[in-house]
C-alpha cells in the first residue's frame, strides 16, 4: 500500500507583516512498498500548524518510520510510533525547547512501541521500528533518530547527512573495527545497534541547526537510501520545483534498482524564515 500526500502551509493574504514572514514550507512524501515484497512496513506522518500563532508555538512535525521484523508485525510498530510522536507533537506546549521535546516525544514512541509488543504476546515478540523526525520553528529545524531511516539537508546543490546510522556495522567503523568498505560489504549492515521497541528505554540522537530559504529537508527510510545516492538524490530535489514530481522520482529509482525493499520519502522545502534570538529562554524576533 502506498501513501501520499501534498500539502502547502502558506501565510493568508491580508496578514499583518511580521505574520508574513514566518516560516512558511511545502512539501511531498511517497511510500511504496516496492517490487518484492507484498505488504509495507514503512509509515509517515506530520502535524501542520493552522495558524500563524501555532506556527511560532509549535511548528511543523514530519516523522518517517520503517518497521522491523517481517511476519512480526514491523508494520504495526512504525504506525505506533509515528501516530504517538505526532499525538504527543499536537498535545505539547511552547515551554519546552524543541530538541527536549523531541526526544521525549521518542523515547515515549518507544515505550508505546514496546508496551504494544507485549499486549500482543508471542505474535509482537521482536517488535522494533526505526524512527527520523523532523520539527520546524522560526529558522530552526531538529531531527531527533533511531535507527537508520536518515534526514538530509540539501542545501546549494549539496547533501548534508544529519542523522547517524545506528547499525552494527557503522559502530564497528566508529570504533575502527573495520573500514566503510568493509562495513558496506559485511553482512551487519543492516543489522540495527538502536531500534524502538527493543527495549523499555532508547538512547535517542538529535541534531538541532539552522534553516534558510531553498533548503530541502528530506527524509527516507533505508529502501531509499540503500538504493540511490545522496549525489543522485540531491538532483532529484533540486531539477523539479513540484516536490511531489521528485518523490516519485526517487521512489522509481529505488525499484528500478531492485525493488526489494519498502521505499519512503519525506521532501520538506523552506520557502521563507522567522530569524530568531533567544534572551532568557524566550525568542524574539530579529530586524
Amino acid at each position: 500500500m502506498s501513501y501520499r500526500g501534498v500539502h502547502r502551509i502558506a501565510s493568508q493574504p491580508g496578514l499583518r507583516p511580521s505574520e508574513s514572514s514566518m516560516l512558511d514550507v511545502e512539501f511531498a512524501q511517497l511510500s511504496d512498498p516496492g517490487r518484492i515484497r507484498h505488504h509495507n512496513e514503512d509509515y509517515l506522518g506530520y502535524s501542520l500548524p493552522d495558524t500563524p500563532e501555532e506556527a511560532r508555538s509549535q511548528g511543523w512535525l514530519f516523522a518517517l518510520a520503517d518497521g522491523v521484523g517481517g511476519h512480526r508485525k514491523g508494520e504495526v510498530a512504525a504506525k505506533a510510533a509515528v501516530e504517538s510522536v505526532l499525538g504527543g507533537f499536537r498535545k505539547a506546549g511552547s515551554r519546552e525547547s524543541p530538541s527536549a521535546l523531541l526526544t521525549r516525544l521518542v523515547q515515549a514512541a518507544n515505550a508505546q512501541v514496546f508496551e504494544t509488543a507485549v499486549k500482543a504476546g508471542s505474535s509482537g515478540a521482536g517488535m522494533a521500528t526505526t524512527l527520523v523526525a523532523c520539527s520546524l520553528r522560526f529558522d530552526r529545524a531538529v531531527v531527533a533518530h533511531v535507527g537508520d531511516s536518515r534526514c538530509y539537508l540539501v542545501r546549494s546543490h549539496q547533501a548534508r547527512l544529519l542523522t547517524r546510522d545506528h547499525t552494527i556495522a557503522n559502530e564497528h567503523i566508529r570504533l575502527g573495527l573495520i573500514s566503510a568498505k568493509e562495513a558496506a560489504e559485511g553482512d551487519t549492515r543492516h543489522v540495527l545497534s538502536r531500534s524502538l521497541g527493543g527495549e523499555l528505554f532508547v538512547n535517542v540522537e538529535t541534531n538541532d541547526m539552522q534553516v534558510l530559504p531553498g533548503d530541502v529537508l528530506l527524509l527516507c527510510s533505508d529502501g531509499l537510501h540503500g538504493a540511490v545516492s545522496a549525489t543522485e538524490m540531491t538532483h532529484v530535489a533540486g531539477r523539479h520545483g513540484d516536490l511531489s514530481v521528485a518523490a516519485q522520482e526517487l521512489i522509481t529509482l529505488a525499484n528500478e534498482r531492485g525493488g526489494g525493499d519498502n521505499v519512503s520519502v519525506q521532501l520538506i522545502r523552506v520557502l521563507r524564515v522567522e530569524r530568531m534570538g533567544m534572551y532568557r529562554g524566550r525568542p524574539y524576533q530579529l530586524g
